[in-house]
């Protein structure tokens, strides 16, 4: 499994919304709310022969009230 961070910048109002939505989809191993650009970061892990743009695609970027992401991929943890 690879550790994928993912950062959204949700419409106006819907952040939450947005937020409750991953939940719902069990996908997601941590989520936060943060300041900046993005409203939430999250991470989630997939497995190592998974296609991560077509992940994303299908199970995030769907979610009413995103207006856009960034996807971080890792490569080691220290």
């Amino acid at each position: 499994m690879k550790p994928i961070f993912v950062q959204l910048q949700c419409a106006p109002g819907k952040t939450y919304e947005v937020a409750d939505a991953l939940y719902a989809t069990e996908l997601i191993s941590e989520l936060y709310s943060t300041s900046g650009d993005y409203d939430l970061l999250l991470k989630i892990y997939v497995e190592s022969e998974e296609d991560i743009g077509k992940f994303i695609n299908d199970h995030i970027a769907t979610i009413p009230g995103i207006v856009r992401s960034l996807t971080t991929l890792t490569f080691r943890a220290f």
